[in-house]
């Protein structure tokens, strides 16, 4: 099956987003967020920019953490489309200690602008610890 140049689009700025998570790169991630942004994680009240920029900081501050993810759906519909994905977080404390795993789901919602660019403008995860039989 082809994809649409849409759907091309969005693979790609799913992947730029993982980069930049990885790369501890919130300068590039505002840029990919719409102005009304909103987050869903477990535990939490949903929260927005300014939200993720402070969460964001903190943890990269106090752990080196690793993402990977799997789109596994695509969905556009018009100007707006919607990703699930498979993903899975190391989170290493700088100051030393075993890292924490944590794997889930993720759904976002994308909208298209006028000049093209497909930014983020919902998310939300279920992310939880693993545990691993020994």
């Amino acid at each position: 099956m082809q994809t649409s140049p849409d759907e091309r689009a969005i693979r790609e700025v799913h992947l730029t987003w993982i980069d930049a998570v990885n790369a501890a790169d919130l300068v590039r991630l505002l840029t990919m967020m719409a102005d009304d942004i909103v987050f869903l994680n477990p535990g939490r009240a949903p929260f927005g920019r300014d939200g993720f920029s402070a969460v964001f900081s903190a943890a990269h501050k106090q752990a080196r953490i690793r993402c990977s993810s799997e789109l596994e759906e695509v969905v556009v519909v018009g100007e707006v489309a919607y990703t699930r994905s498979r993903d899975s977080l190391s989170v290493t404390p700088i100051a030393g200690g075993e890292a924490t795993q944590l794997a889930g789901h993720r759904i976002t919602v994308w909208r298209k602008q006028p000049d093209g660019r497909w930014l983020l403008a919902r998310d939300a995860n279920v992310l939880s610890p693993c545990t691993f039989a020994k």
